[in-house]
């Protein structure tokens, strides 16, 4: 659903804060970007994507990239909708930004800080604003682990795939699904 295009925004967002220190681009070792969705007005779930990548530059440039075919929604039929309805022909959703490196003050290892992050997520034609705070905590000199402070809330009807939305809900017969998400990011940044 809509919850991919948001967690590929808060992956980027995670992205940004990992070059803390500048001499390099910081790319992702491993990544998770996770989202919520509610059928029926009671029932909660948690998804992911699999496939995710990015890197920041030493200008504090962010590209992340997610994969939508790598949707985990733990039901293999609700996997294949959302790819045939509403990702359709969009392979990837992409989000860019940028960071200040001002913002964050060399992190000591086992430091942590609160940053804020920018950017745009894109998803086909369909382009988003996204902003959000990211915990920053540098596990080594070369690695920064970047985590979503809060959720990051987006809205299908922001990135266009709300009549998608509508085709799932009537495959399954279902009174309602959200128009809200939740995202999380978690990702560790290598030099």
């Amino acid at each position: 659903m809509t919850l991919l295009q948001y967690t590929a925004c808060a992956l980027a967002l995670a992205a940004t804060p990992a070059l803390a220190d500048g001499h390099a681009n910081w790319a992702t070792s491993d990544a998770t970007v996770a989202f919520g969705s509610v059928k029926k007005g009671t029932i909660g779930e948690v998804h992911h994507f699999e496939d995710v990548s990015g890197t920041v530059s030493e200008g504090g440039e962010v590209t992340l990239t997610i994969d939508l075919s790598s949707v985990e929604t733990y039901i293999d039929i609700r996997n294949e909708r959302m790819l045939e309805h509403v990702f359709a022909s969009i392979g990837s959703a992409e989000l860019s930004g940028e960071v200040d490196m001002d913002d964050i003050n060399e992190l000591a290892v086992g430091e942590t800080e609160v940053v804020d992050f920018e950017g745009e997520v894109t998803l086909g034609a369909v382009s988003a604003d996204v902003e959000a705070e990211m915990l920053v905590a540098r596990l080594a000199e070369d690695r920064v682990l970047v985590t979503t402070a809060d959720f990051i809330m987006l809205s299908t009807a922001d990135l266009g795939i709300d009549a998608g939305i509508d085709k799932l809900k009537e495959l399954a017969s279902l009174p309602g699904i959200t128009r809200a998400t939740p995202i999380t990011v978690r990702a560790v940044f290598e030099k």
